[in-house]
């Protein structure tokens, strides 16, 4: 099991990351530093280098310069599986969702790091086995709830609509007892509505403690919930800070927002503001 630590501890840093493809600079000193009960935004034009990024941190390319530290331990050289054990679990901009299976299987199989049986008792069906295959389900459902989905637990996943996979698979994210989740454009494709519900999943993900590193296009999301935003742009830091700071950042403005952008990310920060203080 995975402990949350005291929310704001640092859980997870990136230090002067840099990878190159075939000459081409992709990412160069890049970093940033994600705390528990916080929601951290990577946000940039397309090209920017954001998944390239969340690809070396969850173990799928390895960075050619820099380091990775996952609660104080260096992870740079780590594999996904390795990391996943460690604590760190991520979704996809594209969906990786068992379509076939139903919605409970899915998260199911996202369970099977918290399991202690092997194959042979799984084979031979001894009692640990059926225990741990009892508590897996219990706990998947308990999970489709949180994400709003425990009447479509016996559907399959590729019968529910785009929303519902989105939650699905940060359903599946959170099995492994993350305590540091990164979400890759969570909200990528989806409705207004579809993107309300995801943004409040995110926000009930952070408040019990785990680290949320996002990427996400919809600025109004990211101004709503982010504590912290970083942007890239050609892959490089062009500004981090606050919401506000960034937001009204000429060099963000210029790069990526845009004048309008800029205002109606002032109008969502403004409006989430509102809410907290309701």
């Amino acid at each position: 099991m995975n402990a949350i630590p005291p929310r704001g501890s640092v859980l997870l840093t990136a230090e002067g990351i840099g990878i190159s493809f075939g000459g081409l600079r992709a990412l160069d000193g890049v970093g940033f530093a994600a705390r528990a009960g916080e929601i951290l935004a990577i946000i940039g034009p397309n090209g920017a280098g954001k998944t390239t990024l969340f690809n070396i941190v969850s173990g799928l390319y390895r960075a050619t310069s820099g380091r990775i530290a996952l609660g104080g331990r260096d992870v740079t050289d780590a594999t996904p599986d390795r990391l996943a054990a460690l604590g760190l679990s991520r979704t996809f901009q594209n969906l990786q969702v068992f379509f076939r299976m139903t919605a409970l299987e899915n998260v199911m199989a996202g369970r099977h790091l918290q399991e202690g049986s092997n194959l042979l008792a799984d084979l031979v069906r001894l009692p640990r086995s059926r225990r741990a295959n009892a508590t897996t389900r219990d706990a998947a459902m308990a999970l489709l709830d949180e994400v709003g989905l425990a009447d479509k637990a016996d559907l399959a996943a590729g019968s529910l609509p785009y929303g519902a996979l989105k939650r699905l698979e940060i359903a599946r994210a959170l099995a492994t007892k993350p305590r540091v989740l990164l979400l890759d454009e969570p909200a990528a494709g989806c409705n207004p509505v579809e993107t309300e519900e995801i943004d409040r999943l995110i926000a009930a993900v952070a408040a019990r403690g785990v680290a949320v590193v996002l990427i996400e296009h919809d600025m109004k999301l990211v101004m709503r919930i982010s504590r912290h935003v970083v942007v890239l742009n050609q892959g490089r830091m062009l500004a981090e800070g606050t919401p506000s700071e960034v937001r009204s950042n000429p060099d963000v403005i210029a790069a990526y927002l845009g004048t309008h952008g800029a205002k109606e990310a002032g109008r969502a920060e403004q409006q989430a503001r509102g809410a907290q203080h309701a």
